[in-house]
């Protein structure tokens, strides 16, 4: 749980590893206050430690240059211990506090439930992990901003890239939550478009530890392929997979399954996977060369997936205060919406209907590159195959 004493501790921290000195600082502008709120505790702790440290790494290469726009960067975190419950309170508590440019979450349950309060507490939102259509659909919201991949710009890819995927038999396996949902139900679109079927579809509740009676009606389908989006299971589900000798028999195809914490912790088992991925330091513009080169600089070791993508979305962040000329919540998402920004994809729109960054989309497979293994990419979806913003957003 968030707490008063946690809040002072890390301010205190984040304070003392501002660059400019103390007299400029107070002397200066405004600071720029940022509300973390990640999953330090529950099933999504691990990829929320890389969230956070994405974020962080973005903060002090913007506070050793001087910080943005003249401003240092001040952060506070807070644990949303992977639940909506969590995140809304620790959200609210941290924009209460002045901290009210808010970046984080990693599931859709907690943005949407951070996103609807945002007027209230006078607050933003940047969302740099959630993919929930309703996010930018019917719950849209003027003060929040999306920079990575939404179902919907994942499921356009899929359309194209199922085209090449052998088998016409597949089964779904996916997280009994709104991502979970909506991911089946795209790959379900996707593959009866073609002609294809799905055989299975299993939803799995948050928390699940023991995979066995998943895996062994998988086995017993006997489908091409399964159709795999478990973010917070995905490493107990990939080691008894391997273990019930579902893979690699049976292929998997991966929904956010090829991240790189996922990959690590579960040795070969991933080795040849296809599927989405939404960062790789295989991605060819300037900004992501340079990204990756710093990062290896201080780590010894290329970024993961999940701190690209936080890294990009601090990233936009920055320049809406740039823009903005301003640190209050409105100014800074209105400057960014419709505007053209820097990001690890190379310079993109925030478009103005929905505030959904367009950025390319990308086919991965789980090879041995740079002497790791990792997710390589293997194709590149431009931004002229994103959809069009959903007539439900009304903004």
């Amino acid at each position: 749980m968030f707490k008063r004493t946690q809040l002072h501790k890390l301010l205190a921290g984040t304070v003392l590893l501002a660059t400019l000195p103390l007299a400029a600082y107070a002397q200066g502008k405004e600071p720029i206050k940022i509300g973390l709120v990640t999953s330090k505790s529950g099933g999504f702790a691990t990829m929320g430690a890389d969230v956070a440290n994405g974020i962080k790494f973005a903060v002090d290469e913007a506070n050793a240059k001087g910080g943005v726009d003249g401003r240092q960067i001040i952060v506070a975190e807070g644990d949303d211990e992977s639940t909506p419950d969590a995140g809304r309170r620790v959200a609210e508590k941290l924009a209460r506090d002045g901290h009210n440019l808010i970046i984080g979450p990693i599931t859709s349950g907690i943005s949407l439930a951070i996103s609807q309060n945002l007027v209230g507490w006078d607050a933003a939102f940047i969302g740099t992990m959630s993919k929930a259509d309703k996010l930018t659909a019917d719950a849209c919201n003027p003060r929040f901003i999306r920079t990575n991949h939404s179902d919907a710009m994942d499921l356009a890819m899929i359309n194209e890239w199922l085209k090449g995927i052998p088998g016409n038999n597949f089964a779904i396996m996916a997280a009994d939550y709104v991502w979970g949902q909506d991911s089946a139900k795209s790959f379900e679109a996707a593959v009866t478009a073609q002609g294809k079927k799905v055989a299975l579809k299993l939803f799995v509740p948050l928390g699940t530890k023991d995979y066995a009676p998943y895996i062994q009606q998988l086995k017993g389908a006997n489908v091409d392929g399964v159709w795999v989006a478990d973010v917070s299971g995905a490493i107990a589900f990939t080691k008894q997979a391997a273990d019930f000798g579902l893979i690699p028999k049976t292929p998997l195809i991966g929904h956010a399954l090829l991240s790189n914490f996922v990959i690590n912790a579960t040795g070969n088992a991933l080795t040849n996977t296809p599927g989405n991925v939404g960062y790789t330091p295989d991605i060819d513009s300037p900004q992501s060369k340079a990204f990756a080169s710093a990062f290896k600089a201080k780590f010894n070791r290329l970024p993961s997936d999940t701190e690209g993508q936080a890294y990009n979305g601090a990233m936009v962040l920055f320049q809406g205060v740039s823009l903005a000329k301003s640190v209050k919540p409105e100014d800074v998402t209105k400057a960014l919406r419709g505007a053209q920004v820097d990001t690890l994809y190379g310079k993109m729109t925030v478009r103005a209907a929905d505030n959904q960054l367009l950025i390319p989309n990308y086919v991965a497979r789980v090879k041995t590159a740079d002497g790791v293994l990792r997710p390589v990419i293997e194709r590149a979806y431009p931004v002229s195959n994103v959809p069009p913003a959903s007539p439900l957003c009304k903004m």
